[in-house]
């Protein structure tokens, strides 16, 4: 059988870690090569604009081209995908993720010419994940899902994991047939460890433990069982401790959270007379570690488990104030002065209502935390139409070896 194929010359890359080529006028989307590269493709979906294509050959290769180290990456049926770029050089990792947060701001929020800093490394490029998530994947194997796919693939062990989390991974002997999906989590500052369970029936397993770690059981509802040992892990982040439990949302790279820590601060500028405003305050990590350095903090938090992660770390803060609500509800019962804001939505971003909340509360600086460049552009023209302007933008690598970029955006009241 013939395969129909075509030559592509890639020229730029796409959020989602596809490089991007044109053929009779449409946009090719290739994954698994790089930008500059000549390549042989297989076009495997259409649309009238464009198409994604399955690689064949790289006839000219770029000298950013690695061998990837880890024998389950790679694209399509039976590799993990968790990892898209690690047939990339590092160095040229960070300044594609720059390009895609650059083209993003361009395009969707037309502010080409706002300043987007060099990519920032943090840590090392492998082993610095402290949480992961797995499903089983068949005769008592764990492992990930592949790209686009709900297909599971077995592995043995993973290069992202933190040493913390490989030792419980290769620990684990799980014989649960109504096994979901197992969390592994650390705090790599403290060196205590967590397993996380889900299962189809909803029922928490029976387990035995020979090795000092808390086990927690998840439903579906998100309710927490401690097991053994406790609901929460403790990490140590610019000094200060935070309780992080079972369902609550933490940075999965510790040397990033410190480093975006450090990247708020410097972007707010905190006076000791300011009330800061944290809307999706999470845990607390970058409100409570700028309370010393202001005068009041408003936490605003939705979940449960992180609202009550938030009261715990505050404890001892006296000038901290919180509101379990929505960011919506809740930044329309704050009263000002409101001087400055930290915003770290989920994926979906901010969005208009909430955005018209914080602008009714107008700080003269945000720190906008994105984990999304599109919605990052998004929220952009939406705080630009309500009366800020966009200083500049640092994104930060907390996720080497894939496509996904933070960043931080400074934006300031006109």
């Amino acid at each position: 059988m013939t395969i129909d194929t075509i030559v592509l010359d890639l020229t730029g890359i796409a959020h989602g870690g596809e490089a991007i080529g044109r053929h009779e006028g449409k946009i090719i989307f290739v994954a698994g090569a790089i930008p500059g590269e000549r390549v042989r493709v297989e076009l495997v979906e259409g649309k009238d604009r464009w198409a994604r294509a399955r690689l064949i050959e790289v006839l000219t290769p770029s000298p950013d081209r690695v061998m990837p180290p880890c024998p389950f990456f790679g694209i399509g049926p039976g590799y993990c995908g968790g990892c898209q770029w690690q047939h990339i050089a590092y160095p040229r990792q960070l300044e594609l993720k720059r390009e895609i947060v650059r083209d993003h701001l361009a395009r969707l929020a037309r502010l080409p010419d706002v300043p987007v800093h060099p990519a920032r490394a943090v840590g090392e490029p492998y082993g610095y994940r402290n949480h992961v998530q797995l499903v089983p994947a068949g005769d008592g194997y764990l492992g990930y899902l592949e790209h686009a796919s709900h297909r599971a693939v077995a592995i043995d062990n993973c290069l992202l994991m933190h040493p913390l989390l490989d030792e419980l991974f290769v620990a684990l002997d799980l014989e649960l047939p109504e096994l979901k999906q197992v969390h592994l989590r650390a705090g790599v500052r403290t060196g205590e460890q967590m397993i996380v369970f889900e299962t189809e029936d909803d029922e928490p397993p029976e387990i035995e433990v020979d090795m000092p770690v808390s086990c927690v059981f998840l439903s579906q509802e998100g309710a927490a069982l401690t097991l053994m040992g406790y609901g929460h892990i403790v990490e140590r982040v610019a000094g200060r401790e935070f309780q992080v439990s079972a369902g609550s949302f933490f940075q999965v790279n510790t040397a990033g959270a410190e480093a975006m820590v450090e990247i708020v601060r410097s972007c707010l500028a905190p006076q000791p007379t300011d009330v800061l405003l944290d809307a999706y305050c999470g845990v607390g990590l970058f409100s409570l570690s700028l309370a010393g350095e202001v005068a009041r903090v408003i936490g605003i938090e939705a979940h449960p488990a992180a609202a009550a992660d938030f009261r715990a770390n505050a404890v001892g803060s006296d000038q901290v104030a919180f509101i379990e609500a929505t960011v919506e509800e809740g930044l329309g019962r704050v009263q000002g002065p409101i001087h400055l804001a930290v915003a770290d939505p989920p994926r979906r971003g901010m969005g208009r209502e909430a955005i018209a909340g914080l602008a009714r509360l107008a700080p003269r600086r945000l720190a906008y935390v994105s984990c999304d460049p599109a919605t990052l552009a998004r929220d952009a023209a939406l705080l630009t139409e309500m009366g800020f302007r966009l200083v500049e933008v640092q994104p930060v690598d907390l996720f080497p070896q894939t496509y996904h970029v933070e960043s931080v955006a400074l934006f300031m009241r006109l």
